[in-house]
């Protein structure tokens, strides 16, 4: 399988640097990097109304994503707590 870029919007980096747990950052930041080789990995979900839009799950946060397979990119949309990652999307 083709490697695909990672593209992170500046949302995303906002986002994580809010992220104060410094454990949960390490995992997020190991699944982001693992969308480079597998960008639909188990457990992602579809959103609802887009063609493009995803999640990854990592304990109480989610990773929001599009991915674009011609141009074999991964653009990180946000990343946030279960609660609160899906306003302002």
């Amino acid at each position: 399988m083709a490697v695909y870029s990672l593209l992170t919007s500046k949302r995303a980096e906002r986002d994580l640097d809010k992220i104060r747990d410094k454990s949960a950052l390490r995992r997020i930041v190991e699944k982001i990097d693992a969308l480079q080789h597998d960008p639909r990995p188990p457990g992602v979900r579809k959103l609802m109304g887009s063609d493009m839009d995803y999640r990854i799950r990592i304990g109480d946060y989610r990773v929001v994503y599009q991915i674009n397979d011609r141009a074999r990119t991964v653009l990180i949309c946000g990343v946030g707590d279960r609660k609160d990652i899906y306003r302002g999307l």
